[in-house]
């Protein structure tokens, strides 16, 4: 009986398989050539790169702004290491590193591009210069009254910072009110003072560090790769004395084809960051361009930067000085334009399918420098280095004297050229892009966390997305290996009989630890009465 029951089972799963499979047709089931799976290369060079590609691709599916950001962040619970780029604190000779990481040409002209010739402002200078000349003179009377009552006395940079600040507010509340009846994009333009501007990427090409060279010795497959270059990853701090947004983006001054062209030189920096004074820090990847997700004024026009960092140089060389404020012209504009592309669903791995422009100026009062800036690309890691034919292009005029001094309570020698040079930048229209999907790897349904119906997912987005955003450090910082641990343990193995409790002395490396490594938030018995005591101890997390 038992044998007859066995049989009917074996029969039932055997009809139950062959009703459930799946039968091609038959002009399905031959092709007129063969067709045979692709051959992967199975070295491990080529594996490690398919695993990052997968990585990449599953970033670019991931649905909204925030949710992104948190998955650039999944790799690493206490944060990457970066290479801080300040936007004040500018090294000796550290241009061209800057235009490798973010693979930019400059143009050094006097004048604007050839794009805004074409952009007549000769009324709005008659109407706005006697105002900006009479701004000028009351922003520094008022300074001078203000600061020299001061008990104690502010360092050069310091002063002229402050004074650069609020002229700059000053001159763009008078061209805003004098210009936005002729220019309406003004109108709805939203004007941000002080804004925070942070921005992480990735840059290839350059020589990799010593533990980097120690690991590969250490590893079979890669002892003949030991000299090969590494990713960095960069990290930009800046602000704004004050910065334009607006709903449509700017016109784009080179086409595609352009901005591949090879002759759009590049220079190229191999060496470690650190060789031109750049330092690094453990930071969570932090994209902020002065606004939150979800802001519809998300492209930017254009930027007002202090130059008080000049008066710190003691090289007595003009043109290291012109580099300086240049490296800073490109930081700013690429900077600003990353965080920016990062809101719009592109990623250092994915890159932006049109161009981005901004404007930039980098003023004290008297002395203008002006930067127009065209983002063609934002992957610039691993071998993109080499093949990404797209290359960033800024174009950049020296400094230019506003006014040549104040002299009997007026301003001597006013500069008409660079007052123009100013409005015209104000006057440049932003067009939308027609036939163009600007968020192409955000979803269509929620492109920001505020767009989810559940509440409580929407909250721990919110919540989670801040955190990481505000760097600060974890409550439980990471292990530490002291000097006299790496000399006792590690280099001469003297401590044997010490008791094993540090985690390098169990092959654990606490910076493999990854986001999500964690307990979830405790929710008390009080707040589940309905549940059984063993269950819904813990809060749902939602990381992508």
């Amino acid at each position: 009986m038992s044998a007859l029951r066995l049989n009917k089972r074996i029969v039932h799963r055997f009809v139950e398989c062959r009703y459930f499979s799946a039968v091609l047709p038959k002009e399905d089931e031959y092709t007129a050539t063969p067709q045979y799976p692709p051959i992967l290369d199975m070295s491990p060079e080529k594996k490690l790169e398919r695993k990052k590609e997968a990585v990449h691709e599953e970033i670019k599916t991931v649905k909204t702004v925030e949710e992104k950001q948190i998955k650039l962040n999944m790799p690493k619970y206490y944060g990457f290491k970066s290479y801080i780029l300040q936007e004040d604190y500018i090294p000796y000779n550290s241009l061209p590193l800057i235009q490798h990481v973010t693979r930019t040409h400059l143009i050094k002209d006097q004048n604007l591009p050839d794009f805004y010739k074409a952009i007549d402002v000769t009324n709005a200078v008659n109407n706005v210069k006697s105002e900006i000349e009479d701004v000028i003179l009351v922003e520094l009377d008022r300074y001078q009254q203000k600061f020299d009552l001061r008990e104690d006395e502010l360092e050069a940079v310091e002063a002229e910072n402050l004074f650069s600040r609020t002229l700059c507010k000053q001159i763009n509340r008078i061209i805003i009110n004098n210009m936005n009846k002729t220019h309406p994009h003004l109108c709805d333009a939203q004007v941000d003072v002080d804004s925070r501007i942070e921005s992480f990427w990735y840059a290839g090409g350059m020589n990799p560090p010593e533990n980097i060279k120690r690991y590969r010795r250490g590893t079979e497959w890669q002892k003949d790769k030991i000299d090969e270059p590494t990713n960095r990853l960069m990290n930009y701090i800046g602000s704004a004395n004050v910065a334009l947004r607006s709903n449509k983006p700017l016109q784009p001054i080179l086409s595609a084809s352009d901005a591949e062209n090879p002759d759009l030189i590049v220079p190229f920096f191999n060496l470690d960051p650190r060789t031109v004074g750049t330092k690094n820090q453990h930071k969570h990847i932090a994209n902020v361009p002065g606004f939150w997700p979800g802001d519809p004024n998300e492209f930017g026009l254009m930027s007002y930067h202090r130059r008080g960092h000049i008066l710190t140089r003691h090289y007595n060389d003009p043109n290291e000085d012109q580099e300086a404020l240049d490296r800073q012209g490109i930081l700013a504009s690429f900077g600003w334009l990353n965080a920016q592309a990062n809101f719009l669903g592109f990623t250092t791995f994915n890159d932006i399918t049109y161009p981005l422009v901004t404007q930039s100026i980098i003023t004290n009062g008297q002395i203008w420098s002006f930067f127009v800036y065209q983002l063609n690309t934002i992957v610039n890691h691993s071998k993109h280095v080499n093949e990404n034919p797209k290359r960033n292009v800024c174009w950049a005029t020296p400094e230019l004297k506003l006014f040549e001094e104040v002299k009997d309570g007026k301003l001597v020698g006013f500069n008409d050229e660079v007052l123009q040079n100013l409005l015209k930048l104000y006057a440049n229209v932003p067009e939308e892009r027609l036939g163009i999907n600007m968020k192409p790897y955000l979803s269509k349904e929620e492109q920001v966390s505020a767009d989810y119906e559940d509440d409580d997912k929407r909250a721990w987005l919110e919540r989670e997305y801040k955190f990481l955003m505000s760097n600060r450090p974890r409550w439980r910082l990471e292990y530490e290996m002291y000097s006299w641990e790496k000399i006792y343990k590690i280099d001469h193995k003297t401590r044997f009989m010490d008791k094993k409790s540090r985690p390098f002395e169990f092959k654990i490396k606490p910076s493999d630890r990854t986001l999500d490594d964690r307990l979830p938030k405790y929710i008390p018995r009080a707040h589940r009465p309905e549940l059984p005591r063993w269950k819904g101890r813990y809060a749902k997390e939602y990381f992508p």
